[in-house]
């Protein structure tokens, strides 16, 4: 099995974990060094689980999944999205999904972007963050 990320993988989460607020520059310390234990394919979508070094910092017992990113693979006319989820504050795992299509080829040429387009809506974020639970997006490293 490969420990690493895929491009693919790198470039989901470099946008997913965008912006600079300490809650994303946190989670993209972990990304640095974080590593791929397993990769499930379901034919319409996608699970890898990812682990972090002990050394790194984690963002206190936070448990959230939050996924305002997609991607296009103008070929196909196919749109599929991704949840990222952090379990007590670590990256845990991703997972891509399609609509109610097959997952299209890896190699195929995509577009990522937020939902709302081209910007992120940091608010629609905090709204999903704080429905989970999360009162501030302003994390430190503990």
């Amino acid at each position: 099995m490969q420990n690493s990320l895929s491009r693919f993988e790198n470039a989901i989460l470099q946008k997913l974990l965008e912006g600079d607020l300490p809650f994303f520059v946190n989670l993209r310390e972990q990304l640095v060094e974080c590593i791929v234990n397993d990769r499930e394919h379901t034919g319409v979508g996608f699970f890898t689980s990812l682990s972090v070094p002990d050394h790194l910092p984690r963002i206190g017992g936070l448990d959230v999944t939050f996924g305002d990113v997609v991607c296009e693979f103008p070929k196909t006319r196919t749109e599929v999205g991704f949840l990222l989820y952090i379990k007590d504050g670590v990256l845990d795992m991703l997972e891509g999904y399609s609509y109610d299509e097959p997952w299209p080829s890896p190699d195929a040429h995509y577009s990522l972007k937020y939902v709302g387009g081209e910007l992120r809506d940091l608010e629609a974020l905090e709204r999903t963050l704080r429905s989970q639970g999360v009162a501030r997006l302003d994390f430190h490293d503990e």
